[in-house]
């Protein structure tokens, strides 16, 4: 998500313009990504930047400007990463209303969310929201093909084979933590969890040929 957080953080600070002007780069935001009937900075915009970030760093997006279409979008995680995207509920749970913004972190506290998101202020900033009304934390995959890596990654491999699989992993709601290249303890640990998705399958920790071809099958399915 490193290249999803630039992007975005590039960002900060583009606002909205007061009276009959609207600025430019909110507009494009909904243009580039191919979102139709944005035709002013007023229209809340927070769906349309997190469309427009996700579309240029090449990962899936709702194509859509409300809030919530980003429930549907990537796959739902319980413990989001910086850069994954989290969905709040608005006036209420049942409520078509929302907001949504790019996860960055909690607070101390536990009772905030920090994001980093558009719409936020009338401009693109980092904001604090309830965490009790957070609906969703969404990963988002590579909109192209994901990478299913060769065997074989064993604990102390390392490169860029890593980071397709600890990415895979993680599309599949298995833990691993960032994804660094590093095949150490909680890859191993991942791998194990991925194995025992088999019958019969030996849980080792080790990403063999055996076990791309059930990671691989459970994408497809």
């Amino acid at each position: 998500m490193e290249a999803l957080l630039k992007i975005a953080f590039n960002e900060l600070g583009t606002e909205e313009i007061s009276g009959t002007q609207h600025n430019p780069e909110i507009l494009k935001y909904a243009k580039e990504p191919g979102i139709t009937g944005i035709s002013s900075d007023e229209i809340p915009w927070c769906s349309t930047f997190i469309n427009w970030v996700a579309w240029k760093a090449g990962l899936q997006f709702s194509g859509k400007a409300n809030a919530r279409s980003w429930l549907n979008i990537g796959t739902r995680v319980a413990s989001p990463e910086p850069g994954d995207v989290v969905v709040f509920w608005r006036e209420s749970q049942q409520s078509w209303k929302g907001h949504v913004g790019f996860f960055l972190g909690i607070s101390p506290d536990r009772k905030r969310v920090y994001c980093l998101g558009g719409n936020q202020g009338n401009r693109v900033s980092v904001s604090a929201y309830r965490l009790n009304t957070v609906l969703a934390y969404q990963r988002l995959a590579p909109a192209e093909k994901l990478v299913i890596p060769e065997p074989t990654l064993q604990t102390g491999s390392r490169g860029k084979a890593v980071v397709a699989l600890q990415d895979a992993l993680k599309l599949l709601n298995i833990d691993v933590g960032t994804s660094d290249g590093a095949f150490g303890p909680k890859t191993e640990t991942g791998v194990k969890e991925l194995q025992t998705r088999m019958p019969n399958l030996t849980i080792d920790g080790v990403y063999n040929e055996t076990t791309r071809d059930l990671l691989e099958s459970l994408f497809q399915a």
